[in-house]
């Protein structure tokens, strides 16, 4: 019984248009070919596809985004207050194993409860159920995810998802490191891959549940606390720098410069994306077996990634907008 992947994340927004256009022509993800929920039609019968006709916009404004073999992967719904993480999908086997994971976290001290059917199509999947995290966090869990193939970047980009999951999320602990680690790791089954300790009480602790080296990061840097970033891996280094090029072309503030990871080996930069939260677009992030020992760090990278520093992301998280 483990979670499999990081399967989707649900952000809010007060434009969830600004976000369509920001992922399809800065990061090279794709409207989703049907919402979630939507009906899909019939395949042969001319004109009885999904109402949305591609657009990934919903009705409410939502917008869905697909980066691989999936329906979608991020979602972004209008939200006038929050302007971080909604809900965090995480994929368990199936039905069984969600029915277990809700009894392990009921077990372990936390409140977890099976979601309905609606619930489960509001986000493409078979079955899901519902828990929060000690710093607040919204966490679905899920079997089934719904597969449309036909994944086509606007922008030529590929992404290492699949089995993998979406990428990897690093979230803010707010002085509830502890808590949020004993509910990743005993309650979820999540492994330590390694941490950072930078001195002065901040650290980054990353998590893993399949190869992929950490698909949870908790960051304990004073007393914030939301989504410090997401991270989507690319297959070429190329795509990158490409990335980097529409970003600086577009004027988005650049959080921090090109460098290497020292725990995952991504070579990546950061961005800011439209309402606030960074996003990180890497390439070349370490595999893990089950040989892997977690180690201790003293310093984030190997070189670059100028703006990663405790202080730095401080005083980046105090000018964040607000809702």
């Amino acid at each position: 019984m483990t979670i499999r992947s990081l399967g989707y994340i649900g952000f809010g927004a007060p434009d969830p248009a600004a976000w369509l256009r920001y992922g399809t022509d800065i990061l090279g993800l794709m409207p989703a070919r049907a919402l979630a929920g939507e009906d899909w039609g019939i395949p042969a019968i001319p004109g009885s596809g999904p109402k949305s006709g591609g657009s990934g916009i919903a009705e409410d404004g939502s917008v869905y985004l697909k980066m691989d073999d999936w329906q979608w992967r991020i979602a972004v719904h209008p939200d006038d207050t929050n302007r971080g993480v909604k809900y965090l999908g995480l994929e368990v086997e199936d039905e069984a194993d969600l029915a277990a994971h809700v009894a392990r976290l009921r077990e372990a001290g936390f409140v977890a409860e099976m979601g309905s059917a609606e619930q489960a199509e509001a986000r493409s999947v078979s079955g899901i159920a519902h828990t929060t995290d000690p710093c607040g966090n919204a966490i679905e869990l899920f079997h089934g995810p719904t597969v449309d193939r036909k994944f086509q970047s606007p922008l030529g980009m590929e992404f290492l998802a699949g089995p993998l999951g979406i990428g990897h999320v690093n979230l803010l602990t707010s002085n509830r490191l502890a808590a949020a680690r004993d509910f990743y790791m005993r309650a979820l089954g999540f492994r330590l891959a390694d941490y950072i300790a930078f001195g002065g009480g901040n650290s980054a602790n990353f998590y893993r549940c399949n190869p992929r080296h950490h698909s949870i990061g908790l960051l304990e840097v004073g007393r914030a606390i939301g989504v410090h970033h997401l991270m989507l891996e690319v297959t070429k280094v190329d795509m990158v720098l490409q990335c980097l090029e529409r970003v600086t072309d577009a004027g988005i503030a650049v959080t921090s410069t090109v460098g290497r990871h020292v725990n995952d080996n991504m070579l990546s930069f950061y961005m800011r994306s439209p309402f606030g939260f960074e996003v990180e677009i890497g390439f070349d992030g370490r595999l893990l077996d089950e040989d892997w020992t977690p180690n201790r760090f003293v310093e984030g990278d190997i070189w670059g990634h100028r703006g990663l520093d405790p202080e730095t992301i401080a005083r980046n998280l105090a000018a964040m907008p607000q809702g």
